[in-house]
């Protein structure tokens, strides 16, 4: 039996890199290996997990080893310690981990990425330079692609553990093509692509009965749109396009956004709020009833899954301006709805070119763009035609059975499974 150790700073909720691990977890148990966790937050069951608090980027001392060394180009002795008290912590927790569950190789989500866990980065490029446990290093976001770590005081830390190049780094996988480029360009490390996926050779089920409610409760009439914006409120991801669209559209029509701002603060929020009112769309901020799980609030209230909410959705607005690649734009596909979406580069460079139909936006909304939507909204028959051919090219392009080929492939050269 092979034991996999999956590794990131968390593991648990709907962020992208944690929707990703788990995909990857049950591909590779399908293959018969046995996936063991390790992380500041966990969703997974405690006969797999290994917690470490101090792993997590909400951490208190992580908190505050980032305000003193992002935005400033110095960094104090007493900082430099900090960092190096935590490492050795997180290197006691991750031999533990070894240990507790005979693991035998490794996969870290993101964690050799980007830093927003320095001491889990360095100790996890000492441990596996240490051992020279085989390891995969799967990398969602670098942070050369994140202007807020740009400005820095650890340039040294960052060319040694984001990523480190270690021969025990079996292999490096980034998740689009422009990544991959700027992984050899800046360090010489190549990089195995391996997208975003979905479940698309499963449907997803049809609502059931706990779901009919959803319109009522975020406040949708019968005669209006439910407009999905399925993402955190932060800047990138162009939220007040999405709100100028519904405004011109003079349709009946409220905007939902799905989730809160998460860690990146409330001043983009007051922005799209105030651009709202002056555009005069319907807002709805929904993450107090949109949960990672059903249940209910103390006010009596029920809370839904995401998943819950996608299937009452007429539309979903997408427009960002940068993704690591995008999974809303994969979950809107897979629940056969329109969507609108700018064509931030990934999406130009690996989405695209496969053939998906999409209302597109270049930087701005415009006229034709507008109208477009209204004929999609109005048009039963061409909105089939969009949905069902995107489902195709998902099912097509961005599939499990991708990931099982590539999975496979890599498992028969380390020798774990038999050639076929």
């Amino acid at each position: 039996m092979t034991n996999w150790g999956i590794i990131s700073t968390r593991l648990a909720g709907t962020d992208g890199v944690s929707l990703e691990a788990a995909k990857w977890a049950t591909v590779f148990e399908e293959q018969g290996f046995t996936c063991f966790y390790f992380a500041g937050e966990l969703d997974y069951p405690a006969e797999r997990s290994y917690l470490a608090p101090e792993a997590h980027f909400n951490h208190p001392d992580i908190l505050e080893i980032n305000r003193k060394c992002f935005g400033v180009t110095s960094r104090d002795r007493s900082v430099s310690r900090t960092i190096h008290q935590l490492t050795l912590v997180l290197k006691d927790h991750l031999y533990s981990f070894f240990e507790k569950y005979d693991i035998d190789f490794l996969l870290v989500e993101n964690a050799l990425t980007i830093p927003m866990n320095i001491p889990l980065g360095l100790a996890l490029t000492q441990v596996i330079a240490e051992t020279n446990i085989p390891t995969v290093a799967h990398h969602h976001d670098f942070y050369w692609e994140r202007d807020r770590f740009m400005v820095n005081a650890v340039s040294d830390y960052l060319n040694m553990a984001f990523p480190p190049n270690l021969p025990s780094i079996i292999r490096h996988v980034v998740i689009n093509s422009y990544a991959d480029e700027q992984l050899s360009l800046r360090t010489g490390i190549s990089a195995r692509i391996a997208p975003n996926i979905m479940d698309f050779e499963n449907p997803p089920p049809p609502p059931d009965d706990y779901t009919l409610d959803v319109r009522q409760s975020l406040g949708i009439e019968d005669d209006e749109l439910l407009i999905l914006q399925p993402t955190r409120i932060v800047q990138r991801k162009g939220i007040e396009h999405a709100i100028e669209l519904v405004s011109r559209l003079r349709m009946k029509a409220k905007l939902v956004i799905s989730h809160d701002a998460g860690d990146e603060g409330f001043a983009y929020q007051k922005r799209i709020e105030e651009y709202a009112a002056l555009m005069k769309a319907e807002l709805i901020f929904a993450s107090d009833i949109v949960d990672e799980k059903r249940g209910m609030l103390e006010d009596g209230r029920k809370t839904y899954t995401l998943d819950d909410v996608y299937p009452y959705a007429d539309l979903v607005t997408y427009p960002s301006t940068f993704e690591g690649f995008g999974n809303a734009f994969l979950e809107a596909i897979y629940f056969r709805k329109p969507i609108v979406v700018n064509t931030y580069s990934i999406y130009k460079k690996d989405i695209k070119p496969k053939g998906f139909s999409a209302i597109e936006l270049d930087g701005y909304v415009t006229e034709e763009a507008v109208e477009k939507t209204r004929q999609v909204l109005k048009d039963p028959e061409l909105q089939k035609q969009m949905v069902d051919q995107n489902y195709e090219l998902g099912n097509k392009y961005f599939s499990y059975k991708q990931l099982r080929i590539g999975l496979r492939r890599f498992a028969e050269e380390l020798g774990l499974i038999p050639t076929q």
